[in-house]
């Protein structure tokens, strides 16, 4: 089959399709990465940032060649009926027979233009973002819509072992657009929950130690932004005030017995996973 090509605003038009579609049969999903930090500045004064930074580099046609999603295990019989009775995609019949280890699915768009990738109650990738699997006791994804929460995404980002530039620009664009609170406030959408963020990483010193660097790397490549004139130095300024402040709540959050423990085992043993690309 020919591949159908869709630039990134019809790919956003899809994603919130999708969303849409899945909401009226009270499904929750919500999308996530790069393309959730998009929804959240589209129309806003850093989309100028956006554009100068280049996630992907400045020969790149396309920012999104697919569209990443979050649900609930729970919901998952409707969210197929949805999926694949009401919008027509087609499911990789493998990774269904292997749902229940990875907890995840893909599916394909039936003019094969693109696919979709569902993650089911957490990520698991260098270390585990978890959502909840219950929408009415300890889900997350009725913070925000069409995403994740910011904080969530924060957590996605810096969970990365092995962190790519790419990954770093998307968290400089996502701090500098947003301001911090220290609550999950379902009025307040737009401010990331720094003290989430250090109540998750507070419990597990791998994802501790990870995130920490990471963050440390998001200060190191903002100043060289500003020097190679990407950024200007206001930017720069507002996004180290804000990697530091959370980097302060996170040092100052009590740790766990969980974490604690760890931490004596140190750089001794590994302490992230190791991620495979699935094969498509």
């Amino acid at each position: 089959m020919v591949r159908a090509t869709l630039d990134d605003d019809e790919m956003f038009k899809h994603g919130l399709n999708i969303i849409e579609a899945a909401e009226k049969q009270g499904v929750y999903l919500r999308l996530l990465g790069a393309m959730a930090i998009r929804m959240h500045i589209q129309d806003t004064e850093f989309m100028d940032l956006y554009d100068k930074l280049s996630r992907l580099g400045l020969d790149a046609d396309k920012k999104f060649t697919d569209i990443d999603f979050v649900a609930y295990k729970k919901q998952l019989k409707n969210l197929r009926k949805v999926l694949e009775n009401e919008l027509g995609f087609i499911v990789d019949r493998m990774m269904l027979q292997y749902l229940r280890d990875r907890g995840r699915l893909i599916y394909y768009e039936k003019n094969n233009a693109y696919h979709i990738d569902v993650f089911f109650d957490k990520l698991e990738f260098s270390h585990n973002v978890h959502f909840g699997k219950d929408p009415k006791k300890d889900g997350r994804l009725h913070l925000d819509s069409p995403t994740i929460p910011l904080a969530d995404i924060v957590l996605q980002k810096t969970q990365i072992h092995r962190i790519n530039e790419k990954d770093i620009k998307d968290l400089i664009i996502l701090l500098r657009a947003h301001d911090l609170i220290a609550t999950d406030n379902t009025d307040e959408t737009n401010l990331i929950n720094i003290k989430y963020i250090a109540e998750v990483l507070a419990n597990d010193w791998g994802f501790w130690k990870d995130a920490t660097e990471n963050l440390d790397k998001v200060k190191k490549f903002s100043e060289k932004y500003w020097k190679e004139e990407l950024i200007s130095q206001e930017d720069m300024t507002d996004v180290l005030n804000k990697v530091n402040t959370i980097l302060e709540i996170i040092k100052n959050e009590p740790k766990t017995k969980n974490w604690q423990k760890r931490a004596k085992k140190g750089e001794n043993k590994q302490w992230w996973r190791d991620v495979e690309e699935v094969e498509r």
